[in-house]
Formats: structure tokens, C-alpha cells, sequence
């Protein structure tokens, strides 16, 4: 591997190219983003060696790399990975760090089928920030992070191979999961609580606004509790586009849960509910 190529320079984007280097990669690594902020920050800091100049430059650097890997949100992701599939080459792998990975398989089936074309490897590190951009980048955000694949073939390619070893460089641990299996688990351990922050968040604004009590009684249990709140919608919107069935689901289970809670206030039934959590918590 002697060239990569990042699409999408901001949080995840930049901290992979950062990662890179520290782990002693010594090739080449360009990079494009929308916001021509976001590639000078990435470039300033290390990130990447150089920025396409337009779209278009970009399929051309797309061309040339090794290893494409798609750090946007889903829905241009899929959009990446239409513009990409008939200009790339055998050999080369395309790889993404997008939050739901159904949709996009189901693409990559389609448009990388293998032989003569590229190898797509969906991927998802589970590291993150309640904000974005890669001024907030780190070359050890993935260190001790779990990096998931939704593989589309058993079959494991020799750029494969470098790149996961790459990935282990990192610190991270790897994981390959369905693609159904994984859209379903994240929904319920990254997509609920980012839903239930942001509710309760909103709530909280809604009802007291700027009250001085609220800085001054609450604590560390509120700001653990609202900390996601302050995700910006653009980072969650594809999240809730493309993965809005298991969401959903969750949700009301939450909301069944919540109304449990609710009638049982002065019941014994509490104090079990108490237990149950009690027992999550213990086991992590």
C-alpha cells in the first residue's frame, strides 16, 4: 500500500490519515472534502499531503490510490461509491467508516461484484465525538476502539490484508458482523442513546431554557446524560434515513420501558428495574 486517498476530511477522515502516520505509514496520502476549511485544517495538521482541487480531481486521485476510504456521512457515501465503481481498477480496495452498513452492502454487491473491478470492504470504527471536524482529529482516536466490517465475500484480498493490519496498528480491535446484525446492535448500544441525549436534551431547553438553576443544580449525571446532545443533526441525519426501522424499534421499546417505570413508581417493580440495570453496569 503506497497510496491512499480520503474522502471526507473531518473527525473520522483526518484522524485516519493521522493514524496512519503515527502507526509508520510512509506513502502518500490525499484527501477531498466539500469544505475547503476542512481540507486546509487536515492538510496543516499532517493529516493528508494533498487536496484535490475539484470533484472531478478527485475520481483522477481515486484512480492512482491503493486504498479509497469514504469518511462521509451514508447517503454520500453511496453516492461516492456510484461515482467511483466504473473508474476504478482490480487491485484497488475501497473501504468506508459509515455509522449504518445494509444499505450500503447491499450497493457494494452491486457495484463491486469483484473480478474485474475493486474490492469494497464496509467498515465502521466505533470512535467518535459528539462534534465533528478535523480540527478535532487525533492520531489515536481508534486506539483500544472497536473497527466493525460487514464483509461482502469471504474471499480476503492481499490489499485486505494490509489494510486490516493497518487498522491493528491503530490499537484497534476488529470485528466482522452482518451487515443486518450489525445495523440492529447499533441501533440499539449507539443509535438509542445519540436518540434519547438529544430528546432529553431538547426537553430540558424546551421546558427551562437558560434558567440559572439548571447550571447550578445540575451535575455530573446531567452532563453525562446530555453530552450526545450535542451532536449536530448533519452527523445523525443518514444514521436515522438509513437505519430508521431498527431505530424505531428501539424507541418504543424505550418508550414501553419508560411507561413501566412510570406506573411503578411506588411499587416494588422499581426497585427490580433498579436490579436489572444494576446488573448491565456490573457486567461492563
Amino acid at each position: 500500500m503506497e497510496r491512499v486517498f480520503i474522502i471526507g476530511t473531518g473527525l473520522i477522515g483526518a484522524s485516519t490519515g493521522l493514524a496512519l502516520r503515527a502507526a509508520g505509514f510512509g506513502g502518500r496520502i490525499d484527501g477531498w472534502d466539500t469544505s475547503q476549511l476542512e481540507m486546509a485544517s487536515a492538510v496543516q495538521m499532517g493529516a493528508i499531503d494533498g487536496r484535490a482541487a475539484s470533484r472531478e480531481n478527485a475520481l483522477e486521485l481515486a484512480r492512482l490510490a491503493d486504498v479509497i476510504v469514504l469518511a462521509v456521512p451514508v447517503l454520500a457515501i453511496k453516492d461516492w461509491m456510484q461515482q467511483l465503481a466504473p473508474v476504478l481498477r482490480s487491485g484497488q480496495l475501497v473501504t468506508d467508516v459509515g455509522s449504518t452498513k445494509l444499505e450500503i452492502v447491499e450497493l457494494a454487491r452491486e457495484l463491486f461484484p469483484g473480478d474485474s473491478t475493486a474490492v469494497f470492504l464496509p467498515g465502521h470504527p466505533m470512535a467518535g465525538k459528539e462534534s465533528g471536524g478535523a480540527l478535532l482529529a487525533e492520531g489515536g482516536l481508534f486506539d483500544g476502539a472497536m473497527w466493525l466490517f460487514t464483509p461482502i465475500t469471504l474471499e480476503m484480498t492481499a490489499m485486505e490484508r494490509e489494510w486490516r493490519g493497518w487498522i491493528g496498528c491503530f490499537g484497534s480491535r476488529m470485528l466482522d458482523m452482518d451487515a443486518t446484525r450489525h445495523d440492529e446492535m447499533c441501533a440499539w448500544v449507539s443509535h438509542l442513546p445519540q436518540m434519547l441525549s438529544t430528546a432529553l436534551s431538547a426537553l430540558l431547553e424546551e421546558r427551562f431554557g437558560d434558567a440559572p438553576e439548571i447550571a447550578a443544580i445540575g451535575g455530573r449525571a446531567l452532563r453525562e446524560t446530555t453530552r450526545l446532545g450535542a451532536s449536530p443533526y448533519s452527523m445523525w441525519r443518514d444514521v436515522a434515513m438509513t437505519n430508521s426501522g431498527p431505530v424505531a424499534d428501539t424507541l418504543l421499546a424505550l418508550e414501553q420501558r419508560l411507561q413501566h417505570v412510570r406506573e411503578n413508581l411506588r411499587t416494588p417493580e422499581l426497585r427490580d428495574e433498579f436490579t436489572l440495570a444494576n446488573r448491565f453496569r456490573q457486567r461492563r
